[in-house]
């Protein structure tokens, strides 16, 4: 009778001892802000423009 008793009493306490316990709780993050600088519309010919003048004169002087 005593065994079962103990074992009852180890039960509760732990049941409650458990019934608290921490939750696993995931750390929230806040989303990364990435700020692009625009460039002008005309940045992305002015190279080719460039090339095809130096091909032109190239060809010109042969």
């Amino acid at each position: 009778m005593k065994k079962i008793a103990l074992a009852a009493a180890l039960s509760v306490a732990s049941t409650s001892a458990f019934a608290g316990g921490m939750a696993p709780v995931a750390p929230v993050m806040e989303p990364a802000v990435v700020v692009e600088e625009s460039s002008s519309s005309s940045a992305g010919i002015v190279i080719p423009l460039l090339l095809l003048a130096v091909v032109a004169a190239v060809a010109v002087s042969d």
